[in-house]
């Protein structure tokens, strides 16, 4: 498997395994950090929503360009420089608007590399490889994403409510990603720029002009998303059967343990049984794991349960960016990445927000059977498709 992985994408792989160690090693800090500092919950849930809907919108809006401009590494580059340094700087002042901007400036470097990076790896795959090459770097971004809050946890143990040095420590993995970029060289290859006029929405008129296959493709993957809400519900549920603190935290790091492992040879095996095939099998371990998330109150019955929470991550995030690459023309796949990331990004905001509405309203137990009940229509929608 490993011979089907080039030196660009071990480079992007290692790039974005330290840039997770940064932003994952702050993720359960943050929250805390803002309330320290005096952010009520109200603020810091508007903080979110925002700064995740600009990293939604800009990954459209710089796929595109992307894709306009023929040029991927200027936008790989910039979004992890942006990324890295507003880490540290979050902290230099307490004020409100001062810790939006930073905020949304992290997300907004999210947006500005996602497509030309999922370009860059799309292009030094072929399509009998893509699988592969999509879940190595899944597997190496969430061995980030498990070793950041380990760390976390390990310096919070010996410096408790230290969050502020914890920010400048973030620092280091993130230099250590703006450095490994260096290595990497524009490809001759790339295409000729378009210099087409790209306005922020223009990514959005990509849809009219896309294959059929990638809007049918995408018309199952953003219904799904919309009943798939943010991983804080999984949590949260556990946390109300009565697991404690460390019990929940170690289930989170346990769970990106497992995508991490599984991602690779998922993603190698996706190639050889089908795309298509691979993520529906996905979705059915998804919708497993949401019905037993409606009943069950056990501990060990939970590791099992995110045990397959990362086998059904492992079968779909990197496996839905190959099944799109494979059905759009080349010179289109920043957009077309794109443009799924900016959709799926404001559905994912809808679905937290219509989650939390059935779990005030209902009750937690009614969220969870309705999220598998629909993930099981998405997997019919899907098996129906043309796979190309």
């Amino acid at each position: 498997m490993f011979k089907k992985i080039t030196r660009v994408v071990w480079i992007l792989s290692v790039v974005s395994l330290f840039t997770d160690v940064a932003s994952e090693m702050l993720y359960p800090v943050m929250p805390i950090y803002l309330k320290s500092i005096g952010f009520s919950i109200l603020i810091i849930g508007i903080l979110e929503g925002v700064a995740e809907a600009t990293a939604g919108l800009s990954k459209g809006y710089f796929g595109k360009l992307s894709d306009a401009t023929g040029k991927r590494l200027p936008f790989v580059q910039a979004g992890y420089i942006l990324s890295a340094i507003a880490k540290p700087i979050t902290v230099f002042f307490t004020y409100p608007v001062w810790i939006f901007f930073v905020r949304t400036t992290d997300r907004f470097a999210k947006g500005i590399r996602t497509g030309a990076r999922d370009a860059i790896l799309s292009d030094e795959a072929t399509p009998e490889t893509k699988g592969t090459v999509f879940g190595f770097h899944r597997a190496m971004d969430t061995v980030g994403a498990a070793i950041g809050p380990t760390l976390a946890l390990v310096y919070l143990y010996f410096h408790p409510k230290d969050y502020v040095t914890l920010f400048y420590i973030a620092f280091i993995p993130g230099l250590l990603a703006i450095i490994t970029t260096l290595l990497l060289k524009e490809k001759k290859t790339t295409l000729a720029p378009t210099h087409e006029k790209v306005s922020f929405f223009s990514f959005l008129k990509y849809w009219k002009q896309s294959p059929a296959a990638y809007r049918q493709l995408l018309i199952g993957l953003l219904a799904f998303t919309l009943f798939n809400s943010s991983d804080v519900f999984l949590l949260l549920k556990a946390k109300d059967a009565g697991l404690n603190d460390t019990h929940v935290i170690g289930i989170y790091i346990f769970y990106n343990m497992v995508y991490a492992l599984f991602a690779f040879p998922v993603g190698s095996l996706a190639d050889k049984i089908g795309l298509k095939r691979m993520f529906i099998i996905g979705l059915g371990l998804f919708s497993l794991v949401y019905f037993g998330f409606s009943i069950n109150t056990n501990l060990y019955v939970f590791l099992v349960l995110f045990f397959f929470y990362g086998l059904y991550a492992s079968a779909t995030e990197g496996v839905s960016k190959a099944w799109i690459s494979n059905i759009t023309d080349r010179k289109d796949t920043a957009t077309a990445i794109g443009t799924f990331s900016a959709l799926q990004s404001l559905c994912t905001m809808l679905a937290s927000t219509l989650a939390g509405v059935i779990w005030y309203t209902f009750g937690a137990k009614y969220l969870f059977i309705l999220s598998g009940v629909m993930t099981l229509v998405v997997m019919v929608y899907l098996g129906r498709m043309r796979e190309k």
